[in-house]
């Protein structure tokens, strides 16, 4: 059984960070792509970041490029993500993703201006 536990998460001003960490258990976590994704109120969900198993690429959405940064460590079968510089813009779900559609819980990121 996959499992994807998400923490982190929290009510954070503007400018400042969070880090988001996903535990996984039920996978082979070393050769999976994790991701993270976001769904802001009345928005469809969206990918936020990539971390590819093979190639140990990284992809980005545009909106967070130069301000978070998707990171793995395999021995712990967990995914964080570092998020910088936090806007408004970011509040939303934030939700982890495994290669083969596993979702986490979610977890709540919201900015206050």
């Amino acid at each position: 059984q996959v499992q994807l536990v998400e923490s982190g998460g929290g009510l954070v001003q503007l400018g400042l960070s969070l880090n988001l960490s996903c535990t996984a258990s039920g996978i082979i976590f070393s050769t999976s792509t994790m991701g993270w994704f976001r769904q802001a109120p009345g928005k469809q969900r969206e990918a936020v970041a990539l971390f590819t198993s093979g190639s140990r690429s990284t992809d980005y959405a545009d909106s967070v490029k130069g301000r978070f940064t998707i990171s793995r460590d395999n021995v712990k079968s967990t995914v964080y993500l570092l998020m910088n510089s936090l806007k408004p813009e970011d509040t939303a779900v934030y939700y982890c993703w495994c290669e083969g559609g596993f979702w986490g819980q979610g977890t709540q990121v919201t900015v206050s201006s």
